[in-house]
C-alpha cells in the first residue's frame, strides 16, 4: 500500500507514537501500538525512537534511531523518527536518522534539557534542513525552566532555518498556546520551511488540563493558519484509545470544511513526509 501524496478518503494517518522496547515500557511496544491503532481505527502513524537516556537506563547498548529501523522494518503503516543524543555527535546522529530511512527527529526541549535556541540545538536544526528532516517538537511547560523553552523562541528556529518543515506539538498546550499561534502566523509567508500545529493531547474533555484546549482555539489556528499547516498527533503510550477516539469525532465535529478535517487527520502529514 503506497499512500504517497494522495491518502485514501478518511484514512488515518497521525502523528506521536512513542515507541518502546517491551523492558522500558510493557505498553509501549510494538504490538501494543499496533493494537492500539486497530482499536482506534487509525491507518498509519509516525512513531518516535525512545530517548538515548531511556535506552541506557535500560541497560540497553544498541543506538536507539537503529533499535527503531530494525523494529519497524518492513511494517508499512508506521513511518520512524529518530531522536538526538545531545552528548554524542549530533550531526553525525542526524546523519545516522536519515540514512536509517527514517524521516524526522523528535526533540523535547524541556525533557532533554536544552534551549531551543541553544548552539547544540542550532547544529541540530542545520543538519536537519539540510537533509530534509522533519522535526516534531515538544512545546510548552514540562517541568524545566522555561526561559529555556519559551515557545516564542521557535520563532529563532523558524527565522534562521527557512527551509525547515516542523511541528509545534500540543500547540504550546493551555498555558502557551497565543505564543505557538503568534509563532505559526508570524512564519506563515514562508512556502518553503513551514511551522505546523501538532493537534496532539489538546482534548478538553476533562477540563482545562495543562494541555486543554477549547474548539474555539482549535477553529482559530485553521482561520488564522489556513487548513494545510495541521497535523493530528495520538501521544501512543501516554493516552487511552478511548480519548484518542474521542479526539478524532471532536475533529469532525469541529467547524471546519470537510476536507480540512480529512487534512488533519491525515492528508497533510503524508504531504510533508510522503510527497
Amino acid at each position: 500500500m503506497n499512500l504517497g501524496n494522495c491518502l485514501v478518503m478518511n484514512m488515518i494517518f497521525a502523528n506521536h507514537a512513542h515507541l518502546f522496547p517491551k523492558v522500558i515500557k510493557e505498553t509501549g511496544d510494538l504490538t501494543s501500538l499496533l493494537k492500539f491503532m486497530d482499536e482506534t481505527e487509525i491507518d498509519r502513524a509516525v512513531c518516535f525512537a525512545p530517548f538515548a537516556d531511556r535506552m541506557k537506563e535500560a541497560g540497553i547498548d544498541e543506538n536507539q534511531n537503529e533499535w527503531l529501523a530494525r523494529e519497524i522494518k518492513g511494517n508499512d503503516r508506521l513511518i520512524g523518527f529518530g531522536t538526538i543524543d545531545f552528548d554524542g555527535n549530533i550531526e553525525d546522529e542526524t546523519e545516522r536518522i536519515a540514512s536509517l530511512g527514517l524521516k524526522g527527529i523528535k526533540l523535547h526541549p524541556p525533557y532533554q534539557e536544552f534551549r531551543i535556541d541553544g548552539e547544540k540545538a542550532f547544529r541540530v536544526y542545520a543538519k536537519a534542513e539540510e537533509l530534509g528532516l522533519f522535526i516534531s517538537f515538544h512545546s510548552g511547560m514540562h517541568w524545566h525552566r522555561l526561559r529555556d523553552n519559551n515557545v516564542l523562541l521557535f520563532d529563532e528556529v523558524a527565522w534562521n532555518f527557512p527551509r525547515l518543515k516542523f511541528s509545534l506539538e500540543h500547540i504550546g498546550g493551555y498555558h502557551f498556546f497565543k505564543d505557538a499561534l503568534a509563532v505559526m502566523c508570524n512564519n506563515s509567508r514562508n512556502e518553503e520551511g513551514t511551522v505546523f500545529a501538532g493537534w496532539t493531547t489538546v482534548r478538553n474533555r476533562y477540563g482545562n488540563t495543562a494541555w486543554a484546549l477549547s474548539d474555539e482555539q482549535l477553529e482559530t489556528v485553521i482561520l488564522q493558519t489556513g487548513e494545510d499547516r495541521s497535523i493530528f498527533g495520538i501521544d501512543f503510550p501516554y493516552c487511552k484509545a478511548d480519548d484518542v477516539r474521542w479526539d478524532i469525532e471532536r475533529i469532525r465535529r469541529l467547524n471546519i470544511s470537510e476536507d480540512c478535517k480529512e487534512k488533519i487527520l491525515g492528508k497533510t502529514l503524508s504531504s510533508v513526509l510522503l510527497p
